[in-house]
C-alpha cells in the first residue's frame, strides 16, 4: 500500500466511477483499476462494489477512507510544517456550544496571545455531538460540551468508552433575557405563564444530541408558548432580541458586557 493508491481510492469513493476519478487524477482509466485492485489485494479486502451503476463502497471500503483522509492529511501537515524551509505556525483549536459565556472567555484569552507570534487560533460553534466528533476525528485540540444533568451518566460513558477525558468546568440554570424595552422586563417575578404570549427565540438544534433517537428529549426549554423562531446563529439571535421587543430567550448566563446591547 502506498500514499498514491490511497488517493486513487479516495477519488473513485467521491465520483463513484474509475472514469470520472480517472479524469480528475489526469491518470489513465486502466492503470487506475489495477491500482484499486492492488490495493484491496495489498489489504485483503474488498473497498468497492462494482456494478453497471459505479463503485459503491463496502463496509470496509467505509473504514478505510475514513483512515486515508486522516492519513494524507497528516502528509499535508508534515508538508506544510516544512514548506519554504520554516515550521508551521502554533494552533490551537478548540470546538464548543453556543453560548455567551464561553464566547466572552474565549475572547478574554485571544487577549493573552503574542500578536506578533506565528499563530492560528480556531474556535468553532457547534452542539454536544460535533464537538465530540470535532475532537476524535477533526483534529481539534479541546471540546467543550453541554447538556442536561439528567444525561450525565450517558456522556460520561460514552467519553470513557472512546478514550476521551473530561472535566466539569461549571453548572448553571437557564435564565430568561429579553429587551429592557420588553414588557417582560417591567414584571418584578417572571412566571412560566407569563411569557405564553411572546415569542421565543431558540437554537435551531435544540434537542440533545448522540442519543438514540427513542431517548431524544427536548431539555432546553419549557414547551409553553405559541410562536418560536429558531434561529442558527447566535449573533442573529440577540439581534432580533433587540429589535423585537415581543421576543425572549433561555440561555446559560450572559456576561456584563452584552447585557447593555438588549
Amino acid at each position: 500500500m502506498n500514499l498514491l493508491h490511497m488517493k486513487y481510492a479516495l477519488a473513485v469513493a467521491e465520483t463513484n466511477s474509475i472514469n470520472k476519478a480517472a479524469d480528475e487524477l489526469l491518470v489513465g482509466a486502466p492503470a487506475l483499476s489495477r491500482a484499486i485492485k492492488e490495493l484491496e489485494s495489498s489489504l485483503g479486502v474488498a473497498l468497492f462494489e462494482r456494478s453497471s451503476k459505479g463503485m459503491f463502497l463496502t463496509p470496509d471500503g467505509e473504514l478505510f477512507v475514513r483512515y486515508a483522509e486522516k492519513a494524507l492529511g497528516l502528509v499535508d501537515d508534515i508538508e506544510n510544517l516544512f514548506k519554504d524551509g520554516s515550521t508551521a505556525k502554533t494552533q490551537f483549536s478548540i470546538s464548543v456550544p453556543r453560548a455567551s459565556y464561553i464566547a466572552n472567555a474565549f475572547a478574554q484569552f485571544s487577549k493573552k496571545v503574542d500578536r506578533m507570534s506565528e499563530t492560528e487560533l480556531f474556535y468553532k460553534e457547534t452542539n454536544a455531538s460535533r464537538a465530540i466528533n470535532n475532537v476524535l476525528n477533526k483534529d481539534y485540540k479541546l471540546g467543550i460540551i453541554r447538556y442536561s444533568e439528567q444525561f450525565d451518566s450517558y456522556y460520561q460513558s460514552m467519553m470513557q468508552e472512546k478514550g476521551l477525558n473530561s472535566e466539569l468546568i461549571t453548572e448553571f440554570k437557564y435564565v430568561t433575557i429579553m429587551s429592557k424595552d420588553s414588557p417582560l422586563a417591567k414584571i418584578p417575578e417572571l412566571a412560566f405563564d407569563d411569557l405564553t404570549d411572546y415569542i421565543e427565540i431558540a437554537h435551531a438544534d435544540p434537542y440533545v444530541p448522540s442519543l438514540p433517537v427513542a431517548d431524544v428529549k427536548k431539555v432546553e426549554l419549557p414547551n409553553n408558548g405559541h410562536c418560536r423562531i429558531f434561529v442558527f446563529e447566535r449573533g442573529s439571535q440577540f439581534e432580533l432580541l433587540s429589535a423585537n421587543h415581543d421576543t425572549y430567550m433561555w440561555v446559560s448566563s450572559v456576561p456584563n458586557s452584552l447585557k447593555t446591547l438588549f
